[in-house]
């Protein structure tokens, strides 16, 4: 039981790869499906074009401030907001506004296959109804369109009437007529039309719409895409797609000289709120200077001295610099922290530097704290006097550099590139689309395959029965010229007589091999088909065992138990009226005056005679079991041909005087679940099922559980594949 799921559990590679063989018409039919649908989808797609176009972001507003001015202004950009401002609501109102691009003018399409129509691919009748349909030799120019609100994104039709006339279908129903270049006003109602360029021959339908700004933006959004140029390059990828190359370049500079006007005015009022700022601290400066040098001269009017001596002044002037030093180091460190680690030996050396600076001017501060009082007093007072004007000067230094920044026209963003359409469009990319489509065709088709396969569990060979506990008795192939049509009243065809070498017939001699040795345990010489349903092939198979065993010089009789359809007399060119097994059971007939001879020697044929009316009841009469006993008793072989098992109960009451009772089950057809009701219902009726027999299988050049293969060297002798 464990080799057994482990053998169900493991992956068939090879059945796998037949039973998509057995399916390719079908994966080849959904692959062309796809590929058709790839092509009409192409040629009813418009073509996508792309206008790109590149903007640098200045690190610095202006390259001549210091860095503390720009850390006090705030203008180093950050990449995430300014492609959050080119996206931004007021940007995109401005270029929408400087555009017109709210105003829509388009030729009226086919609506099914408009496109293809327009570019000529699908060649439509120009007249009537049909006239007013794009042929691609349309255009039209909108001017002004100004329309009452409540028809904003509304359609007006205009129709082309020729000679630069046209007429307007307006959402009211009324009808306007108008020129082209001489404006079509009505004032009462708010509305107002120019049209500068209308060429389209006499019947031609555009369709004209006023876009609410909101959708006019997010159309314009939409359309629009930025992305960074590399990581910290400050260089925006700006493009934007449309059906017309014209129009998208021209949208796309809309909306960059709109981010750049912008940009230039957000710079202009940062320089001016930071130039607020600082001249609202100059008095303040002012009065701290005047405060330190009223100090400074009390102090030394009071100690009767007019400088600090020698010595004082050479120390101030060492601290001086010391400052001076570490401010600028100060300056480095901030420019290095952008660009390295605090291990990396530039930045290493620096704060060594810093440390000596540091102690130097520690050092020098406790040198001057030995000072006396008096040139002591006149050092601070000094060194205060000199941060006081320092500050002062640098804050008028700034002052003077925001005024220029403000009055100038410089923002932190330029444009590299201006904007510009690709010649070559950018979508649809066919042979992408051809590609994907035929994958996904031949997926699908073997998705279907392999699924239908799954959910019906249909019978594949002979391992499929080996789980359900079900010998193989023969695994019959195929036989085209055997396969009947509906409505085909010409006598069916017996392959051992017309078609003796057909390969199909190896298989039913292996069944005739097999019964050989199967008949030597069972209780009598009669064989019965029966399948779970109709079309497995039960009487094919019977006649042709039939045939071949009476060749072989066996005493065979044919009986045909189907007393609901009988269909086995067209075998041999009987006609439905000819007597046969209902009429012995009826009592009408005895056996002797029944039994027909067959098209070779040592065959005798049983029609199922008559139709009765309750088939069932007949079956269960003893006379059939005294039918079954003379037959063997007469015959070295009776083989019986039996209705399908799932659709009446009769095989299962014939089945109890039966010696062998075989299944025929139809390739890939059959489902197991099938065989194995019927299974379970011929156990309850008592009956036990032998084995069975695969009919019409189709060989796909797999090999099998049972290594089963029908080789190249096997054909039909009209040349058929096998």
């Amino acid at each position: 039981m464990a080799r057994v799921a482990s053998d169900e559990d493991e992956i068939d590679l090879g059945r796998i790869l037949a039973q998509l063989w057995a399916g390719r018409f079908r994966i080849a039919g959904s692959t062309a499906a796809a590929a058709v649908l790839a092509l009409v989808h192409l040629a009813d797609t418009p073509p996508t074009f792309r206008a790109e176009a590149l903007l640098q972001l200045e690190e610095k507003a202006a390259q001549a401030l210091p860095a503390a001015l720009s850390d006090i202004a705030g203008l180093e950009p950050r990449i995430a907001a300014e492609i959050e401002i080119l996206r931004s609501h007021s940007v995109l109102a401005e270029a929408v506004a400087a555009h017109r691009l709210d105003l829509q003018a388009l030729p009226v399409q086919a609506p099914v296959l408009g496109h293809a129509v327009a570019s000529g691919r699908l060649p439509l009748p120009d007249s009537g109804i049909l006239g007013a349909y794009d042929r691609g030799d349309g255009r039209i120019l909108l001017d002004l369109l100004e329309v009452p609100s409540e028809w904003v994104d509304e359609w007006i039709r205009l129709t082309a009437t020729g000679n630069g006339g046209f007429t307007l279908s307006l959402p009211d129903g009324r009808r306007l007529d108008g020129q082209v270049g001489e404006p079509l006003l009505w004032p009462e109602a708010g509305f107002g039309l120019r049209i500068v360029g209308l060429e389209a021959p006499a019947g031609r339908q555009f369709r004209l719409r006023r876009q609410d700004e909101i959708g006019a933006i997010e159309a314009l959004r939409g359309r629009l895409s930025v992305s960074e140029r590399g990581r910290g390059a400050l260089i925006l990828d700006v493009t934007l797609t449309g059906p017309d190359p014209v129009e998208a370049q021209a949208a796309l500079a809309a909306v960059t000289d709109a981010y750049l006007r912008q940009n230039r005015g957000r710079s202009a009022a940062e320089a001016q709120s930071s130039l607020d700022f600082i001249e609202h601290q100059l008095p303040g400066a002012r009065e701290a200077v005047a405060r330190v040098e009223d100090r400074l001269e009390a102090y030394r009017q009071a100690q009767h001295t007019l400088a600090p001596d020698l010595e004082s002044l050479s120390l101030l002037n060492e601290i001086r610099a010391a400052e001076t030093e570490l401010r600028e180091l100060s300056g480095k460190e901030e420019d290095l922290a952008r660009r390295f680690t605090p291990l990396h030996p530039a930045y290493q050396k620096l704060l060594a530097a810093r440390a000596r600076a540091e102690d130097r001017l520690a050092g020098l501060r406790q040198e001057a704290a030995g000072l006396p009082e008096t040139q002591r007093g006149l050092f601070n007072l000094s060194r205060e006097l000199d941060v006081a004007r320092q500050v002062h000067l640098d804050l008028l230094n700034r002052a003077q550099e925001l005024r220029v920044l403000t009055a100038s026209t410089l923002g932190n963003a330029r444009l590299l590139d201006a904007a510009r359409a690709r010649p070559a469009p950018v979508a649809p990319r066919r042979g992408r689309v051809l590609a994907l489509a035929l994958l996904l065709g031949a997926l699908g088709g073997a998705g279907y395959v392999l699924g239908r396969n799954w959910l019906q569990a249909v019978i594949l060979g002979p391992e499929d029965l080996d789980r359900l506990g079900l010998p193989v008795y023969a695994t019959v192939l195929l036989a085209p010229q055997a396969v009947r049509q509906r409505g085909d009243r010409r006598p069916w065809p017996i392959l051992a007589l017309t078609d003796p070498d057909c390969v199909t017939l190896e298989g039913i001699r292996l069944l005739r091999a097999g019964l050989h040795f199967g008949r030597e345990a069972a209780r009598s010489r009669s064989v019965g088909f029966t399948s779970p349903s109709s079309g497995a092939g039960k009487s094919f198979l019977a006649a042709n065992l039939a045939v071949v065993e009476a060749q072989a010089g066996q005493r065979v009789c044919l009986v045909d138990t189907d007393l609901r359809r009988g269909d086995l007399r067209r075998y041999f060119g009987m006609s439905r009226g000819t007597p046969g097994l209902s009429d012995y059971l009826s009592g009408s007939a005895a056996v002797d005056d029944l039994l027909r001879p067959g098209p070779v020697e040592d065959l005798m044929v049983l029609t199922a005679g008559r139709l009765p009316p309750h088939p069932s009841e007949l079956l269960l009469r003893p006379a059939f079991a005294h039918l079954v006993a003379e037959l063997d008793r007469r015959f070295d072989l009776v083989i019986f041909d039996m209705p399908p098992a799932l659709a009446v109960t009769d095989a299962a009451v014939i089945g109890r005087t039966m010696g062998i009772m075989l299944a025929v089950l139809r390739h890939a057809i059959t489902e197991r679940e099938e065989v194995e009701v019927m299974i379970r219902q011929m156990q309850g009726a008592g009956v036990t099922l032998g084995g069975a027999v695969i009919n019409g299988y189709r060989p796909c050049g797999r090999r099998g559980a049972y290594g089963y293969r029908y080789d190249d060297s096997y054909s039909y002798r009209s040349g058929q594949e096998a």
